[in-house]
């Protein structure tokens, strides 16, 4: 198809749910994508940090091309190994518990305010805390636990249950706890809210006062999670254990997968009846996973994301006098302008850098776990241009 071809086809056939961008892409390679008229881009938000270990990993491309020969899916009603090393992997890199497999990070924190729901239904517990600039999701229960109202225009009425309080707020918090509560879930750095991190003291408040009213403490590293901010999981930054977890993104390297970790404690909860997904946790997008894991640890991404983290925020800092703040932790980074981001976007784009814009003014800049000092110092180089 020609670029002409795809975008009439687009217009004729596609809902029109999202504010796309006049591109169009028809491969990746590492940190790299390159548009239908032959043109390469420096991706520094790789879908939302999907592509997290950089488009089309060789080791992920060789995982589901070698799981796709044997088998594609199979129903869960029945064992699998592909799922059974994942959970293993997983849950022997996190915390003592169990997985449950979804097909996103919404589906996830579905699973997660159930499990929440029914930890609490025995003492009348149903109410979630969650907070202001938060994101968890696009479903109708998680649209309504997130925290922007711009997202929730036209879909009242919401569900009931869900209180938000202030980010780094303990006050806050305390003033909507109540007797019906059943957890707390919190982002440990808000993404779609502006890359804002949670103070390491403001979680440890928070898992001592879920503990103190025998409430979940729920994570979403949807974002975070995967080794994006230098660890495996964000939680790891502050050791505060969570009672759940849920991931997605760059947990199937591009394959949709998404996961809730559950503390062995509330493990049992989601019983058979209870929750379940046709497709969640197939051998394919478990082969996948198993194949980023790998990845990570043998390529020593977690190192990578530190060091590059922390140069490419140095350089931010220095790029020009219009930025404001740089904030975030490894390759999780919010560039907050005095100026709106969009435009500077839109002509990184031009110039060839793939960058996103969040809450008018920042700049996530998230580029792929494997990104060099090359990589890095072109998109610098291009953001300078556009800046100045």
């Amino acid at each position: 198809m020609t670029e002409k071809e795809v975008l009439q086809a687009y217009q004729k056939y596609v809902v029109p749910s999202y504010r796309r961008t006049n591109l169009c892409l028809v491969k990746g390679k590492g940190a790299w994508v390159t548009d239908i008229h032959g043109k390469r881009y420096l991706d520094f938000f790789p879908g939302w940090a999907v592509s997290g270990i950089g488009h089309c990993h060789p080791r992920v491309v060789k995982a589901v091309a070698e799981q796709a020969k044997k088998s594609i899916h199979f129903s869960n009603n029945f064992f699998h190994p592909p799922q059974a090393r994942l959970a293993e992997e997983l849950v022997r890199s996190s915390f003592p518990g169990k997985c449950f497999f979804a097909n996103s990070g919404a589906e996830a924190n579905e699973a997660a305010i159930k499990l929440a729901r029914l930890a609490g239904h025995p003492d009348g517990r149903y109410q979630i805390i969650s907070f202001t600039g938060s994101f968890h999701g696009r479903t109708l229960a998680t649209l309504t636990m997130t925290g922007q109202r711009k997202i929730q225009k036209g879909f009242s009425p919401l569900p009931s249950g869900f209180r938000k309080a202030k980010f780094n707020d303990l006050e806050s918090v305390k003033k909507v706890l109540g007797p019906k509560t059943a957890a707390i879930v919190i982002e440990p750095i808000q993404g779609e809210g502006g890359v804002n991190p949670a103070r390491p003291e403001f979680l440890k408040d928070l898992r001592r006062l879920c503990d103190r009213h025998k409430i979940l403490l729920i994570f979403d590293e949807i974002q975070t999670g995967m080794g994006r901010t230098g660890k495996l999981f964000a939680f790891q930054h502050c050791r505060v254990t969570p009672d759940a977890m849920t991931l997605a993104k760059t947990l199937g390297g591009g394959v949709p997968v998404g996961a809730i970790i559950i503390a062995e404690k509330y493990a049992g909860i989601l019983a058979p009846g209870t929750h379940a997904t046709t497709f969640g946790g197939g051998p394919l997008v478990c082969a996948a996973a198993l194949a980023v894991l790998e990845t990570i640890k043998k390529e020593n991404l977690l190192e990578n994301a530190v060091r590059m983290g922390a140069y490419l925020q140095e350089r931010l800092r220095e790029i020009s006098p219009l930025v404001k703040e740089v904030r975030g932790i490894g390759l999780m980074i919010g560039c907050e302008l005095k100026i709106p981001a969009a435009k500077i976007t839109e002509e990184a784009q031009k110039n060839g850098l793939l960058v996103n814009c969040t809450q008018h003014n920042v700049l996530r800049v998230m580029p792929p776990l494997t990104l060099t000092r090359d990589e890095a110092d072109l998109g610098l180089s291009i953001l300078k241009k556009c800046l100045n």
